[in-house]
């Protein structure tokens, strides 16, 4: 089917066609999905989240196709209404520094997936596995793009990141947190160089950048 010519419902039939095998059958079925692993600065974050098959919310894909963050924020915010449950992990700077970001964000899954007050009976991972679940592991490669669920806690994840960031731009407001939420641009880069890094920054992510301007300045 064209995707230009795809109505709404059409898409929303599309990408809940692995949901509805399981929700036929009575399973209650959570998406999980990360946010956060690229940045140079602040947490790894991931949401799962349970939704009922009825009614689908229109919009709901992965966050990195919406590119306007007022729309975000209105999706999460239904997603949230409409939600049975929610759940947040969240790993910090000096963790991932520690353990790395791999193993960081597998175990923000897994305080996301303790953080649902409902447990699901089957979780739809974005790429990762194994994680050693209480409930029936399915991992997607590209999930945020094939699932509604996964689609949804992509959305809700990016939300409360974003959310995150910028609270810390009031405390760290040269680096500019609020526009690029961490991520290593331009901007971003040059204030590390002129200022060093905050306790935000990731040491283990950082260090060549700073190496490379010592370089460029000495």
């Amino acid at each position: 089917m064209n995707a230009l010519r795809m109505t709404e419902a059409q898409r929303l039939e599309q990408i809940t066609k692995i949901e509805r095998g399981y929700w036929k059958n009575g399973a209650v079925i959570a998406g999980m999905d990360e946010v956060g692993r690229g940045p140079l600065a602040g947490p790894v974050v991931v949401a799962a989240v349970i939704l009922p098959p009825q009614p689908l919310i229109h919009g709901v894909k992965d966050s990195k196709l919406i590119a306007s963050e007022t729309r975000r924020e209105e999706l999460a915010a239904r997603i949230r209404e409409q939600a049975i449950a929610v759940g947040i992990g969240v790993v910090p700077r000096e963790i991932i520094d520690e353990i790395n970001i791999l193993q960081a964000t597998r175990r923000a899954f897994c305080m996301a997936f303790e953080n649902l007050p409902v447990k699901p009976d089957h979780a739809l991972v974005d790429a990762l596995k194994d994680l050693g679940l209480s409930a029936c592991e399915h991992a997607l490669i590209h999930g945020d793009a094939l699932s509604y669920l996964i689609g949804a806690a992509s959305i809700v994840a990016k939300v409360h990141r974003d959310r995150m960031m910028r609270e810390y731009h009031a405390f760290y407001p040269q680096y500019g947190f609020e526009r690029n939420k961490g991520y290593g641009t331009a901007e971003h880069i040059a204030a590390l160089r002129e200022y060093g890094p905050c306790p935000l920054h990731r040491k283990t992510f950082i260090k060549k950048i700073l190496e490379d301007g010592h370089e460029r300045t000495g």
